[in-house]
């Protein structure tokens, strides 16, 4: 675990450390800067709006980066992250001393969630030769004024507990499909949920999934020689109240199933469980951070492969809530087990606050919206203007795309109920939330998180998990307790 200190004042403690900070911070008028020539001329190049960095000529310090002044203040381009990515993951030192004055509070979370996630890398996950005597980040000196410093404690606390709960979700997701088994996650969160007294899981194999008639569920996962499983992990802040639920798509793999996809489309498929695996980390993060709520997360797990028994274009499955679908393509997997997890969600607690469910689910609101933005789509309208406002405050936005009955056609079936994808390719996210509503009863808030552009981080033409959009859902959690 990254380790953070809150300080008012330099000493020597910080000597050695990688100093971040703008044109105008206090920290620049500190004796061992303000007549270093080398910093006094970086300064001036910061004030002109260039990113300055060195690792020469700053003692005491290792390295200092001085970034212009509005990076601190851009919740909309994420510049200072931008400029701190490169730098954090090749570190020249252990330590960070940020500079915690004006800056937004959107964009401090955003980089302290960024630091603290220093703490996985895939190199971590041991199937790569590393060097022993990597540099890592190790500790974060927090610099600020003496009347900032206890409100910064609390936000320092809860984005490190948010941050612990995206690098669990993280390091799970980024496992190779062959390991990280559907039995594989539900071993990993037991294991994760035993350091929390408040976590306990509920676990359905193959055989209860059939006797609780899970169809849908099954069907998705019979093709494989790895068996589904529905994982409900409950966590009891509270003796009373409402439950609030979320509900993760977690396809260990997808090929396709007999509608089996390009070899290039199938390559990032182990992410395809990134729903699930954000829903286990985000449970974590509420219980290390003990919130005083009644919470249950369900993880629905199987494998989409090809096989003896893999379901048939044309085969009908019937959920756990008496409704039957058309599975017109085998692809289109993850709006299956989505459903027969939030209607069992529905009905193991239908007292429930809201249900939110998430999803690396279509391609299509890539294409819409990109990979900064996850697509929302619900009827309710206090939650989805709850869970924008929450993506504004964390940065971790959302962008509302329509649901109403205008998609009714989109899922119409002659032989089922619904039919699992619309026939004339068209809205093709909304046609999956559509269905998707169909699975909560409309007394219980809803709300579907399409973030196949956002529960992966890309760069220099790599995937790895995000961990979004678990700072979403934390900062909507905190802000529905009051």
């Amino acid at each position: 675990m990254i380790r953070y200190r809150l300080i008012t004042a330099l000493s020597r403690e910080q000597n050695g450390c990688h100093l971040i900070t703008f044109p105008g911070s206090t920290l620049l008028l500190e004796e061992s800067l303000r007549d270093n020539p080398l910093i006094v001329e970086m300064t001036a190049l910061a004030e002109q709006g260039t990113l300055a960095d060195t690792c020469f000529g700053c003692g005491p310090f290792a390295r200092v980066t001085v970034v212009p002044r509005k990076a601190w203040h851009d919740t909309l381009t994420d510049s200072l992250l931008s400029t701190l990515r490169p730098l954090i993951a090749a570190p020249v030192c252990s330590a960070v001393l940020l500079d915690c004055t004006d800056i937004h509070d959107t964009v401090l979370a955003k980089t302290l969630r960024l630091l603290f996630n220093q703490a996985h890398r895939l190199t971590d996950l041991g199937l790569k030769k590393t060097s022993d005597h990597a540099v890592r980040l190790k500790h974060i000196d927090a610099y600020c004024s003496v009347n900032e410093s206890a409100r910064l404690e609390a936000l320092f606390n809860q984005q490190q507990a948010i941050a612990n709960g995206m690098v669990a979700a993280r390091r799970l997701a980024d496992l190779p499909s062959e390991q990280c088994t559907p039995q594989f996650v539900v071993e990993e969160a037991m294991r994760l949920c035993a350091d929390f007294p408040a976590l306990r899981c509920e676990v359905l194999d193959e055989k209860a999934i059939i006797q609780q008639g899970l169809g849908l569920l099954h069907a998705v996962g019979k093709g494989s020689a790895r068996p589904p499983r529905l994982l409900a992990i409950h966590y009891d802040g509270a003796s009373s109240g409402p439950v609030r639920s979320y509900v993760g798509k977690g396809i260990t793999f997808d090929t396709g199933g007999l509608w089996l996809k390009e070899g290039a489309g199938m390559y990032t498929m182990k992410y395809d469980m990134c729903g699930a695996a954000n829903v286990l980390g985000l449970m974590l993060s509420i219980a290390e951070l003990d919130l005083p709520v009644r919470v249950m997360g369900v993880l629905a797990l199987a494998e989409n492969a090809i096989g003896p028994e893999a379901m048939q274009p044309g085969s009908v499955a019937r959920a756990c809530n008496g409704m039957t679908v058309e599975i017109n393509n085998t692809d289109a997997e993850g709006r299956l087990v989505l459903s027969d997890a939030i209607a069992w969600a529905s009905q193991r607690h239908p007292e429930t606050r809201y249900i939110i469910d998430l999803a690396t689910l279509t391609g299509a609101v890539v294409k819409a919206l990109g990979y900064e933005l996850s697509g929302l789509m619900t009827q309710d309208t206090p939650l989805r203007h709850a869970l924008t406002a929450a993506g504004e405050q964390s940065g971790d936005e959302v962008w509302s795309l329509p649901l109403d009955a205008r998609f009714t056609k989109q899922t119409e079936s002659a032989i089922a109920d619904l039919c699992n994808t619309p026939t004339n390719n068209a809205a093709i996210s909304a046609s999956a939330a559509w269905l998707l509503h169909h699975f909560c009863p409309a007394n219980i808030p809803w709300a579907h998180l399409d973030v196949s552009g956002t529960a992966l981080w890309r760069e220099g033409g790599k995937s790895v998990a995000s961990g979004r959009p678990i700072p979403l859902l934390m900062q909507h959690l905190l802000n529905d307790l009051g």
